[in-house]
């Protein structure tokens, strides 16, 4: 009995590990998927409210709104910002020149990088 104790807790030990470091690197994939997916919905929530405001029939205070919303997105941005794109840019890079400077090209990586991450349907 002693020898198969001495066997197995080995073993056991080894397994208890290799559990708790799968479980951690899938949770790390949790999180990462959670934070892009909260980023892109906001991403998608700024574009939508930006088209909004450049309607003839917009009102000045949809302008306000665009803004405050790229913020928020901006600040979304942040756990996310050293994200590659690929490119030499990265994902914080590409937001500031999209929405702050209204850059097309990278708000088109943005939207890219959206879709990689399977969130296409959350941007425009």
């Amino acid at each position: 009995m002693h020898t198969l104790r001495t066997a197995l807790l080995p073993t056991l030990a080894l397994l208890v590990l290799t559990a708790g470091c799968s479980s951690s690197g899938s949770e790390g994939e949790r999180l990462l998927t959670a934070r892009q997916e909260k980023y892109c919905r906001q991403l998608g929530v700024w574009q939508k409210a930006r088209d909004a405001a450049r309607t003839a029939e917009a009102e000045p205070s949809g302008y306000d709104e665009a803004d405050g919303l790229a913020r928020i997105a901006l600040l979304t941005v942040r756990p996310l910002r050293d994200e590659s794109l690929g490119d030499g840019r990265t994902l914080g890079e590409a937001s500031a020149q999209a929405m702050n400077n209204g850059d097309p090209e990278a708000e088109g990586r943005l939207v890219e990088y959206c879709a990689d991450a399977g969130f296409e349907t959350l941007t425009r």
